[in-house]
């Protein structure tokens, strides 16, 4: 009898990803290029350490040119899957006439007064979709004074005037037949002056801005060599992995850890303030430690809430007046006198941020200092917040920016939960090694923060010509500020600006609008925190639904109801006309036997960027929804990479629609029911729609690209399927509402 033998090689992802990049990386890149692309993954490097490096020329904090030619662009913004390094890259390459070749990218180290986010106050982070809208002069600048500074060192040399040379794709050189590499001047322009205000292009003479030029992370992605926190490996550390209480507000009452340490390769078991913390030799071991774990929780204080209660409580709540956030008219006045009310409520779910790569940290303490690898979205927050942990100045916290594998907002924690938690591990063990510490996802979509469950209520009556005359929105919620560093600035009179945003802010010319907020964080105690395009996940649906249901009350084409009432927003205009152009809006759809078929709109401005969308949707008689195509329409000013945005716009869809179509976490009794991706599902590929982004052109700044695209989709989505069957969604997830 032959044996065969079963035994299959456990060859990780990531190790098949760099044994293929070693046949191609050699024909791909020069060898310095290797050695530089390796360099600019690993985080701060020579940018972090403040002193000069032989042989490197730093005109300032954004750029160093070596002698090798490799021209690095520190990145003061985090790449989690947005295309920030390669926006940032591209504004210093242009105005440096780079070659987009020899460009690489190095995150910044945590330093306020250098990287702040010029929107944010003296703060470092990113977030809001700010990177390029924050960064376009700045870097352009950057990019100016180290070309300015090259051309001096070559005029200088060549003894010819400055105005003679011209700079092309690295390569600086005049008329006369002199040309000289950035590398072989780099030692020279060092010794130049530093212009104060060199010479910005004309954007008529851009070559990369506006070009889609290669993202400059996807090769170090694709190939396996990209560091994201879970690759750090320090001597000697530890992983750590928590457990947490069942429920909120429920704490440690007693904890038995002897199965635990039985476990060969688990190291110690401590408490800390958030829970017991097993700490092994690896993530898989802790694990297992944490399994064998005996706890006993005090529950005393424990909230036992759940969402059919929330969303019960909060509907009570539309009665009540709120907070006003605006006021125009006499909307109130208005509606009590009507006689052709319309009104409708919605219901928006509690929603995880699930990025593909789990919650993680490393921490290390060591004389009097605290350094940290994360994939690191809040610099100047969280800094300040280890600092006041550990009783050091913040400047004593050294953060590694890594790349994030997703965050949709999770790691821009506005109390820096997760890394405090890691902090308190290594404070536990008295520093005595570095410790990463890593949330399962079950951890965190059972014990994180979430986007807040939120209930509207949206009346409306219409004018003789059946527009609306006088309109009406409550919204009922937990605040995403309250409480955290940022209430301050983004709390006014009552209101959390986040909560409101794009129902306060709405575009439409309505003679009377009302726009109020109830606020209620008292009563609940989850932990929330924003997510991807923040109030706009659910003000966008519940507007543009409502404006539907409006124009269908008006018999009018929900196209030309938005446009009559859109004439002073030429921008939310021209996306809703370009997006229902190219979607061939007043085409009839094609028929099919047994489906029905419907086509829907949504236009919403957010962090400065205007998204219209075109949803096409098919529904089975039994009730099976597909999304066939979604036309998407951007405006974000001056495209800096068409093929980012686009990307972008497509990533949208397919987050958006996840969330629209099975989005939701419940509570029972104080629980989480759900606890990973095979009951908190993403899009599946078989569910993605062919989709088509269309940029409009413009001469406008840049704004931001990576949230945008997801507050159109839902609603859009909703608005096709009343087209296609009648049924108004008033509650999401859809779920399986439609076979009911």
């Amino acid at each position: 009898m032959t044996t065969i033998n079963h035994r299959v090689a456990n060859v990780s992802r990531r190790d098949f990803l760099k044994q293929g990049a070693g046949l191609t990386v050699g024909v791909m890149l020069p060898g310095a290029m290797n050695k530089a692309l390796a360099a600019a993954m690993s985080g701060p490097g020579k940018a972090g350490d403040g002193v000069p490096v032989e042989g490197l020329f730093s005109p300032n904090a954004f750029v160093r040119i070596g002698t090798d030619n490799t021209i690095t662009v520190i990145s003061k913004h985090l790449e989690m899957g947005q295309g920030a390094y390669t926006g940032i890259a591209t504004l210093v390459a242009e105005e440096l006439d780079a070659d987009w070749s020899t460009v690489v990218v190095e995150g910044a180290p945590a330093d306020a007064k250098r990287y702040a986010n010029t929107l944010w106050g003296p703060n470092q982070g990113t977030g809001g979709s700010t990177a390029i809208a924050n960064s376009f002069m700045q870097m352009r600048q950057a990019g100016a004074t180290a070309r300015a500074m090259l051309v001096a060192a070559a005029a200088e040399q060549w003894k010819v005037p400055a105005g003679e040379i011209v700079v092309s794709k690295g390569i600086v050189s005049h008329g006369s037949g002199k040309s000289a590499t950035f590398g072989e001047l780099a030692d020279a322009a060092a010794s130049q002056p530093v212009p104060e205000n060199p010479k910005l292009k004309d954007p008529k003479d851009f070559t990369l801005i506006g070009k889609s030029a290669p993202r400059k992370d996807s090769h170090a992605k694709s190939t396996g060599q990209a560091k994201f926190t879970q690759d750090v490996q320090l001597p000697g550390m530890l992983v750590a992995v928590v457990a947490h209480p069942p429920r909120v507000g429920a704490k440690v009452k007693s904890f038995d850890a002897t199965e635990a340490k039985k476990i060969a390769g688990v190291d110690d078991v401590v408490e800390i303030p958030t829970g017991v913390a097993v700490l092994a030799k690896d993530t898989w071991t802790a694990k297992r430690g944490r399994d064998a774990l005996k706890v006993e929780w005090d529950e005393t204080g424990a909230w036992r809430g759940s969402s059919e209660q929330l969303i019960a409580d909060y509907t009570k709540q539309l009665d009540t007046a709120g907070a006003v956030a605006r006021n125009d008219g006499d909307a109130l006045g208005a509606l009590g006198k009507a006689d052709n009310l319309i009104e409708a409520d919605f219901v928006f779910p509690y929603l995880a941020h699930a990025a593909m790569e789990p919650l993680n940290c490393v921490v290390q303490l060591r004389d009097g200092e605290c350094e940290v690898w994360n994939g690191e979205q809040l610099h100047t927050g969280d800094q300040a917040a280890l600092g006041k942990l550990l009783g050091i100045d913040p400047s004593r916290v050294k953060l590694n920016m890594l790349f994030a594998g997703g965050s949709f907002g999770r790691r821009a924690s506005p109390t820096s939960d997760y890394l405090l938690e890691a902090a308190s591990i290594a404070q536990a063990i008295g520093g005595r090694a570095p410790v990463k510490m890593v949330w399962l996802r079950e951890d965190d979509m059972q014990g994180g923060y979430y986007r807040p469950l939120y209930v509207h209520r949206l009346r409306a009556t219409l004018g003789d010509d059946g527009m609306p005359a006088a309109w009406m929105q409550r919204i009922v919620g937990q605040s995403i500020v309250v409480g955290s560093p940022f209430e301050p600035m983004l709390l006014k009179d009552g209101v959390d600006v986040t909560s409101v945003e794009g129902a306060a802010t709405l575009p439409y010319a309505i003679p009377d609008l009302y726009v109020d907020l109830i606020t209620t964080n008292d009563s609940v105690p989850l932990p929330v925190q924003w997510w991807r395009s923040v109030g706009s996940t659910h003000t966008a649906y519940s507007t543009e639904v409502f404006i539907d249901m409006l124009a269908r009350a008006a018999k009018q084409d929900p196209v030309a109801y938005r446009m009559a009432m859109l004439k002073k927003h030429p921008r939310h205009a021209g996306v809703l006309k370009l997006a229902t152009e190219k979607a061939g809006w007043d085409a009839p759809l094609s028929k099919t036997e047994g489906v029905k078929r419907g086509r829907g709109v949504a236009v919403h401005e957010s962090f400065n960027t205007y998204v219209g969308q075109v949803a096409e949707v098919s529904i089975k008689d039994d009730g099976t929804l597909t999304v066939d195509r979604v036309v998407v329409a951007v405006d974000c000013g001056i495209a800096v990479n068409p093929d980012v945005i686009k990307a972008q716009m497509e990533g949208s869809v397919g987050f958006a629609l996840a969330a629209a179509l099975s989005g939701e976490i419940t509570i029972d009794d104080g629980l989480i029911q759900q606890s990973n991706f095979h009951n908190y599902t993403v899009l599946r590929i078989d569910q993605m729609p062919k989709i088509e982004v269309h940029i409009v052109p413009s001469a406008e700044k840049p704004t931001g690209v990576g949230e945008p695209g997801v507050p159109p989709l839902a609603p859009a989505v909703a608005n096709a399927i009343v087209n296609a069957m009648g049924k108004t969604i008033t509650r999401l997830p859809i779920g399986e509402q439609l076979k009911a």
